[in-house]
């Protein structure tokens, strides 16, 4: 430990990571340098200057992140259409390889040696947290409290609290049963009653959605505008990707669209249940599987359908920063090149409906589709040479006798 002279500390202000705080100070007799990101989480950050200074830290790092992490993490992630067994828009996941770039780049700039963050030894948020950490710093120190000290509990934190005079704020209000984690993409909430897999989650439990029940009765119409790959305006009015994000969130919150429940595969071994929302990134995912539709070479759209779920899982399990993301990346990204148009949706009561998409680099031709008269735009006799070709190897083998049906 006498090794550790600086740290700097992923920190909230909450409960958790002002014991550590405080922890690291005695355990490691170390300057903290605390690092507070704003990913737009929806509460105020400054008050964790406050608290900081209260303990003693002297370099205090408070970073308005949003365009960086929408633009730099989120953005690149939908233009894979990126869902991890099926359903999760991996909220958390992306936003874990922008805290662990941070922490090293504050770490570079104040000399310190070591970092530490507040993830528990269960969880995925470690693994995320380290294998970032050493892929940009491999020499770097990760200090990780949860798997080195015995205060495994509410009650043991709140009394080390106490001990040492450690401001904590106190609510009025009944503190939320569930471990929640929020950033612009989305809002998680894991424990509580959801530890138990029959039980039905709680309709007060849920912060950015209006039930589908309680939504608006008439539909909400939006379009899309896309850039290679990415959103650049809503409803013909250019803004930014945060903005972009924040928008999508509010109108697809009043229609009850982005709630999940659902039991997933963590990465340390064992399931977790976890309830997500996350509106603005459902209308994106919706949105951005149609332009592709008639922008996208039908042999690209299925390569990167196949690859999809190899990158989700690179995201989830924390290998935002590998080799093989990054050349994913570069592939993803060079699909997206003719990815421009408008989408057109209709947001109803939990649901995303697209109505409408358009594009002057759209490979859609009226002419060759139509079921009217083509006037010769296609030749349907060429069909019958193409049908026989790719059933010859059916055919030979049927004439061996390799009925599949026998």
């Amino acid at each position: 430990m006498a090794d550790v002279k600086k740290v700097v500390l992923a920190y909230s202000g909450g409960l958790d990571t002002s014991v550590i705080l405080k922890w690291l100070q005695d355990t490691y007799n170390c300057e903290v340098v605390t690092f507070t990101a704003d990913l737009g989480q929806g509460e105020e950050v400054e008050p964790a200057r406050a608290k900081a200074q209260a303990l003693g830290v002297k370099e205090i790092f408070i970073d308005d992140l949003r365009e960086e992490f929408v633009r730099d993490f989120v953005f690149p992630m939908f233009r894979a259409n990126t869902v991890y067994e099926g359903e999760y828009l991996l909220g958390t996941s992306i936003a874990r390889p922008l805290i662990a770039k941070r922490l090293i780049e504050i770490a570079n700039a104040t000399g310190a040696d070591a970092i530490s963050h507040g993830a528990t030894g269960k969880g995925n948020d470690q693994v995320r947290f380290e294998l970032g950490a050493y892929a940009l710093k491999p020499g770097v120190k990760v200090i990780a409290p949860w798997r080195e000290w015995d205060l495994l509990s509410r009650e043991k934190l709140m009394d080390y609290a106490a001990k040492h005079e450690i401001p904590i704020e106190r609510h009025g209000k009944k503190k939320s049963p569930y471990s929640m984690d929020a950033n612009l993409l989305h809002i998680s909430y894991e424990g509580g009653v959801l530890e138990d897999t029959w039980t039905e989650h709680e309709e007060d439990m849920w912060r950015w959605t209006k039930s589908p029940e309680m939504a608006p009765d008439v539909p909400a119409y939006i379009e899309l505008t896309y850039r290679n790959g990415d959103i650049v305006a809503i409803d013909g009015v250019e803004m930014t990707p945060a903005q972009v994000l924040t928008q999508l969130n509010k109108v697809g919150g009043e229609n009850g669209i982005g709630r999940l429940d659902i039991v997933e595969n963590r990465y340390v071994g064992m399931k977790s249940r976890g309830c997500y929302e996350t509106p603005g990134g459902t209308i994106m995912l919706k949105a951005h599987r149609a332009i592709e539709s008639i922008t996208l070479d039908r042999e690209v759209a299925h390569l990167k359908d196949e690859l999809m779920p190899k990158y989700a899982s690179l995201i989830y399990n924390g290998y935002w920063w590998s080799p093989e993301r990054l050349m994913l990346q570069q592939m993803i990204d060079a699909s997206q090149v003719n990815v421009n148009g408008v989408v057109r949706l209709k947001l109803y009561k939990g649901n995303v409906i697209i109505v409408g998409r358009k594009s002057d680099d759209s490979l859609f031709d009226a002419n060759i589709a139509t079921f009217e008269d083509d006037a010769g735009a296609y030749n349907q006799s060429d069909a019958a040479g193409f049908i026989k070709l790719n059933a010859l190897r059916m055919r030979i083998a049927a004439n061996k006798g390799r009925n599949t049906l026998v």
